[in-house]
């Protein structure tokens, strides 16, 4: 069995993995979850992707790291600083960045706009625009973990925003080839732009596959809670291919 370490996406919290952590927990693994910096007991503390990777590092100790979305991010910076405690490495709706310094300062205000408008409209309208983005249209209501979501604060959720956005992210695709952990990437199959995203990814990294989740989207892991933990418990058991 596995020592797995969960990493959430952004607004929520080490929470939204509840679901998957009893599951895992249930087959034998030893599961921990982290909040990222900006959410859940990290709100007041603000960092970057790599420092925020430093200290996850620190938190979660070695093993499988299992990121989604911009814990997806927050995972892949930690494998390439600390590879050594990562085992296995499963990126859910993750992306190694934005490729030009024209799309990241496009993103890097669109970002900061979105900060601005937290914190002029406050948590819940925010948490209600965000969660009714195209993006999770397929996640169904008692699955988006609301109640959850409403832990994290104004303050958090916007430094997140403005230091830990893609935006702000530094472009990783050139240093893909550098991390040698067996590697899944998870995307729902209705999720077109992460799934092209992932393609991507495999083809420039040593040891890399893409596990699509039929009638999925964005957040896959909440929407078919049970065929994503078959999925990542079938992977942390692969024997180890021989380097």
């Amino acid at each position: 069995m596995a020592r797995i370490i969960l990493v959430h996406g952004f607004t929520q919290t080490a929470a939204s993995w509840d679901a998957i952590q009893y599951r895992l927990e249930a087959l034998g693994h030893d599961v921990v979850a982290l909040d990222a910096p900006g959410h859940g007991h990290h709100a007041a503390t603000h960092l970057n992707l790599w420092n925020g990777a430093d200290l996850l590092a620190a938190e979660g100790g070695d093993g499988v790291w299992v990121g989604y979305s911009m814990g997806g991010r927050l995972a892949l910076h930690v494998a390439l600083s600390h590879p050594e405690s990562v085992e296995r490495l499963v990126l859910v709706g993750a992306t190694p960045g934005l490729e030009t310094a024209a799309e990241r300062i496009e993103r890097h205000a669109a970002d900061d706009l979105l900060a601005e408008e937290l914190e002029r409209d406050g948590l819940d309208r925010f948490l209600a625009k965000w969660l009714a983005q195209p993006l999770f249209a397929t996640l169904p209501e008692d699955a988006a973990g609301l109640d959850a979501r409403r832990a994290n604060t104004v303050v958090g959720l916007a430094a997140s925003l403005r230091l830990a956005g893609t935006g702000a992210q530094d472009p990783l695709w050139e240093r893909l080839g550098e991390i040698t952990a067996p590697t899944m990437l998870v995307v729902g199959a209705l999720d077109p732009k992460f799934s092209a995203i992932a393609d991507r990814m495999a083809a420039l990294m040593p040891d890399a596959h893409v596990a699509s989740m039929n009638g999925c989207g964005h957040a896959c892991h909440l929407e078919a809670p049970d065929a994503f933990v078959g999925t990542v418990d079938g992977f942390v058991n692969e024997p180890a291919t021989p380097r």
